[in-house]
């Protein structure tokens, strides 16, 4: 549960953080006090809909859009918000594609475009904080949304597993080169959400034989996201938020 004022003058950036998981991350970063600027592909609506309920909370939040698969529009990203919202405190890497496909199939151009979206953004905008905080007296937190199929593999989502784990080293190598001016973490979602192309039934398929036995919700992910955000004395980890899958090594399929 958000903490009321423990993020208070903060300002994050959140990617893609205009529905699903990034949504309610973004409710409770402003529930805890924090300013929020919610990064869009396409979704202008949504985006401008959450900007204002986060406004009449009392929290100041603004709307970027940047298409995350176009290097150029990733590499202006963190400035425009930083010149916009007057600085950046904390970054939430939560924006990712997730087509289906396995190796059979996979080809370079499918692979690359994953890792477009889903690892390289997320180091650029990284980069690009780390460049802005490393002179100051600025700290900056960092949290990439990873996958809780970095074990035991995904062979149905084969060019997607691959990006997530590239994603999963670089929070280890970022949290190293970065520090001590930024913290890099990681969560690792499992059975939260359904893919947007099926329903809750989805779910069913996937929490049958958890150790905990059964879902998770958005807001579980969000409290682990501002756990990390806020742990100034934890980097470089990674929190399962999961039931307990990892410990199984199940789901390759």
């Amino acid at each position: 549960m958000p903490t009321p004022g423990l993020f208070e003058g903060k300002t994050a950036l959140i990617t893609g953080g205009s529905k699903r998981l990034g949504r309610e991350t973004a409710l409770a970063l402003a529930g805890s006090g924090a300013h929020v600027a919610i990064h869009y592909n396409r979704s202008a609506e949504a985006a401008d809909a959450l900007a204002a309920e986060l406004g009449d909370r009392g929290v100041r939040a603004g709307t970027f859009q940047a298409d995350l698969d176009d290097p150029e529009g990733v590499e202006g990203l963190l400035s425009q918000v930083w010149e916009a919202m007057y600085g950046v405190d904390f970054l939430v890497n939560n924006a990712s594609i997730f087509p289906t496909g396995g190796l059979d199939e996979m080809t370079l151009d499918e692979l690359q475009w994953n890792l477009r979206v889903n690892s390289w953004a997320p180091f650029v905008l990284t980069r690009a904080l780390w460049r802005k905080v490393r002179d100051t007296d600025r700290r900056a937190s960092v949290v990439n949304l990873l996958d809780t199929r970095l074990v035991g593999g995904d062979l149905a989502h084969a060019p997607y597993h691959l990006s997530k784990a590239v994603l999963a080293e670089l929070t280890t190598l970022t949290a190293l080169e970065f520090a001590p001016q930024m913290r890099v973490n990681g969560v690792a979602p499992g059975a939260v959400l359904p893919p947007e192309e099926m329903d809750e039934a989805y779910l069913k398929t996937l929490t049958d034989e958890l150790p905990l036995e059964r879902r998770g919700y958005p807001a579980d992910i969000a409290d682990a996201t501002l756990y990390l955000l806020g742990a100034e004395f934890v980097t470089g980890q990674v929190i399962y938020v999961d039931g307990g899958r990892h410990i199984r090594l199940g789901g390759t399929t």
